[in-house]
């Protein structure tokens, strides 16, 4: 930790990256909130808002830190991208950190709202804070949601490897967040029902704390009682590094493979390298 104090440089990522996830929360669960215990908005604003926190805080933290905010992508591009593997964990815990604040302002926010919804802080609202199996109604078994986390995050990773890389055809203009907040606006129309999408496990362990804290008394369990709390952190993490290393070997070993110099006539199609 004292050396972690001592590189400003470090400091300054840290400080991006807890600013950055806070944003994507108060966007994320602070939809939720609206939608599940004041009847307002539905599932496509929670996916379009979920998907605006992400665009919004990878711009706050962009520049001085890469703008993670998940501890999967940071995990996943020190396996396969040269991240410095000794900033996986003090990224990590700033994500969480910052999570963890973001909720608590909603919580404090929406607070007379939730409790009018519902005054017993129950399974019903918790969805607000953290993931639940089938979103805690469907009928999903723990290897189901697991297995979902995976997939989910698996394609999380791919995409983001894809659109940041300049040897492909990574986004001009500064454009990059905006692309990755589709990529969860998209995560989410498409693989929200089976665990909540969280593919980020700073998103659900930070707000799932949070939410323990002021009064959700069952917050790390799911709807049967089990403690579902790991899966949201294991499975992404596992999911992040096949995603990654799936887009490695499908796609980077032949980028690498092309010639430096690229004939003059293109075959018709093919869009041209950029430098994001």
């Amino acid at each position: 930790m004292k050396r972690w104090l001592r590189d400003r440089g470090l400091m300054g990522e840290l400080a991006a990256e807890f600013a950055g996830t806070m944003i994507l929360i108060l966007f994320g669960c602070g939809v939720v909130a609206q939608v599940a215990a004041a009847g307002l908005g539905d599932h496509d604003s929670i996916a379009w808002a979920w998907g605006f926190g992400v665009t919004f805080g990878v711009y706050v933290a962009g520049r001085l830190s890469g703008g993670h905010l998940n501890p999967a992508v940071s995990f996943a591009l020190a396996m396969f991208s040269g991240f410095e593997w000794r900033k996986v964990l003090p990224y990590s815990i700033a994500q969480t950190l910052g999570a963890f604040t973001g909720a608590l302002l909603v919580r404090w926010n929406y607070g007379s709202i939730l409790h009018a919804a519902d005054p017993g802080l129950t399974i019903k609202t918790q969805t607000v804070f953290s993931t639940l199996p089938g979103n805690g109604t469907l009928p999903v078994d723990l290897f189901g949601a697991f297995r979902d986390q995976v997939i989910g995050t698996a394609i999380l990773l791919f995409l983001i490897l894809a659109v940041t890389d300049t040897m492909n055809t990574a986004p001009k203009a500064n454009l990059q967040p905006f692309i990755v907040g589709l990529i969860v606006v998209a995560i989410g129309m498409a693989w929200g029902a089976a665990a909540g999408y969280a593919i980020n496990p700073a998103r659900d362990l930070g707000p799932r704390l949070a939410s323990f804290l002021t009064g959700y008394g069952s917050a790390f369990v799911d709807q049967t009682g089990y403690p579902y709390f790991w899966v949201p952190i294991v499975a992404p993490i596992l999911g992040g590094v096949v995603g990654a290393g799936l887009y490695r070997v499908t796609v980077t070993r032949f980028l690498l493979a092309q010639p430096a110099q690229e004939p003059a006539q293109r075959e018709p199609g093919r869009v041209d390298t950029t430098s994001g």
